[in-house]
């Protein structure tokens, strides 16, 4: 995404919005294995609220997985 820096002086420079995107390793217990996934923030929070296992089913209903 991309917007504007806007100074006290109200003068505009571009600027661009990146992802909040990191890689995490998680413990699936269902599984017994270790996964890493590229994960956003508001992701992370998913996880820490419904649990892996929900959370990776969910992203599979939606098409958010790629393998």
């Amino acid at each position: 995404m991309v917007g504007n820096n806007v100074s006290h002086s109200n003068r505009k420079t571009k600027r661009i919005f990146n992802v909040n995107l990191f890689r995490k390793k998680f413990y699936w217990v269902e599984e017994d294995c270790w996964i890493s996934l590229n994960i956003s923030a508001s992701g992370l929070r998913t996880i820490n609220k419904i649990g892996l296992d929900a959370a990776l089913k969910k992203a599979a209903a939606n098409g958010y997985l790629n393998a």
